[in-house]
């Protein structure tokens, strides 16, 4: 079963409607935004026989959390006046959900309990898991979706059941993981590519506690260097407070807001305490990663949340003066991860070779700045460095953008739609 046939029809209205906006002057985005903005749903939604719905992330045979809350996002703009699409994003809600209480340390799960994937990881795996990289984020995206879905829609029958007992155990893991040693997550994989495993026999470099929650890897699914993944926290504070007002608005069930708010606050004190340093000219920034006994690093990566976010996520506004020295500081050199050749610049990845750069950061980029005319040179370079395939990638090289990661990438195709969206003052309701 599928949503092709009968979502389609606003999709492609809604694409008509982009495309006489971008006019002679954008020609160019309207080719890729349709190409990006209907592939996401031709090629990686399936509607299950229980009613939810499943998205492969693209070339990857799994669905992820993180990725398949990005990879419909925009689309909550159509669920406003399609029901049709509004039930493909509830299924996928409640999916995303049914996973989390499956195991709320998993970032990626199979379509059916077929044990594909990182089987052969050395961690308490089962059938359902692709794999089993514990990341705060993976946590945050679907309490974000859900609520961005009732912003958009009016409904509220996605916090069911499944929704409830899912969030008990996302504040269980991460209040337990405020200390590490409580904890009895591990993860090793027998790699030759430290990334993708923990040091410390699968428990991860030590750290002390902050009132931060611990991470093992980042949005990139590489291993954290610290534990403390600061835009990661940012992101569950900002979903925290979606979950105050969750509880306290719709579901009138005041039992867990206390909870909700120790912990939020506690990650917001401890991001003031333990994750504001200094860059190289004296000013105040946000770390990317600390371990709270002073070990810290200055950095970004391309992967959401990453500190570039911070305002994109609700963390900060967009003026605000500590973020916009940030900001300066990881599109810069000081930044490991941001590369300037011959075509582009943007930040990186160490999931990807040196000098690729990724178009998810470069729309984020965009998506972050008050500028209408650097959102638009960003969304020229990205059609223009699309390796003529009309899609986005993974990466691409700066000095070659023939030279490309991931030939099927739809969060990245999206985030590309969401760029070109928020340019024609088109975005999804927060409120």
């Amino acid at each position: 079963m599928s949503y092709q046939k009968t979502a389609m029809s606003s999709v492609r209205e809604f694409m008509k409607m982009i495309t006489e906006k971008c006019g002679d002057e954008h020609a160019d985005w309207a080719v890729n935004f349709n190409t990006c903005f209907a592939n996401t749903l031709e090629t990686t939604v399936e509607k299950l026989e229980d009613g939810t719905t499943f998205l492969l992330t693209g070339d990857i045979p799994a669905m992820w959390l993180r990725d398949s809350t990005a990879q419909v996002r925009p689309y909550l703009v159509l669920a406003e006046a399609d029901e049709e699409m509004a039930n493909m994003i509830a299924g996928l809600i409640e999916r995303q959900f049914q996973y989390v209480c499956l195991d709320p340390y998993a970032n990626a799960f199979n379509k059916e309990a077929d044990n594909a994937g990182h089987q052969s990881d050395l961690t308490t795996m089962n059938p359902w898991i692709w794999e089993r990289k514990y990341e705060i984020d993976s946590l945050c995206y679907p309490i974000q979706l859900s609520y961005l879905f009732w912003k958009a829609t009016g409904r509220t029958n996605q916090f069911n059941h499944t929704f409830q007992e899912a969030v008990q155990k996302i504040i269980e893991v991460w209040t337990i993981e405020q200390d590490h040693t409580n904890s009895a997550y591990m993860f090793e994989r027998v790699t030759d590519r430290k990334e993708d495993t923990l040091v410390n026999k699968g428990r991860g470099p030590e750290v002390v506690p902050t009132g931060m929650t611990w991470s093992g890897f980042r949005p990139s699914d590489d291993a954290c260097v610290y534990g403390y993944l600061v835009p990661s926290n940012m992101f569950a504070s900002v979903v925290l407070g979606y979950l105050i007002e969750i509880y306290e608005t719709v579901l009138k069930e005041n039992t867990f807001v206390p909870k909700f708010k120790k912990l939020q606050a506690a990650i917001q004190k401890g991001i003031e305490e333990f994750a504001v340093v200094r860059n190289k000219s004296g000013e105040e920034i946000y770390a990317y990663e600390v371990d709270g006994k002073g070990n810290f690093n200055i950095m970004d990566d391309s992967n959401i949340p990453n500190l570039l976010s911070a305002p994109y996520l609700g963390y900060v506004e967009a003026n605000d003066e500590r973020y916009k020295a940030t900001r300066r500081t990881v599109l810069s050199n000081e930044n490991p991860y941001y590369y300037k050749g011959k075509y582009a610049a943007g930040i990186g990845s160490s999931h990807t070779p040196e000098n690729y750069i990724w178009p998810i950061a470069l729309a984020m980029e965009g998506l972050t700045t008050t500028d209408k005319k650097e959102k638009e040179r960003i969304l020229d370079l990205l059609v223009s460095c699309d390796g003529g395939t009309h899609l986005m990638h993974e990466g691409f090289d700066v000095d070659d953008p023939s030279q490309y990661t991931r030939e099927w990438f739809s969060w990245a195709n999206m985030m590309f739609c969401e760029l070109v969206m928020d340019y024609f003052d088109i975005r999804v309701k927060k409120e």
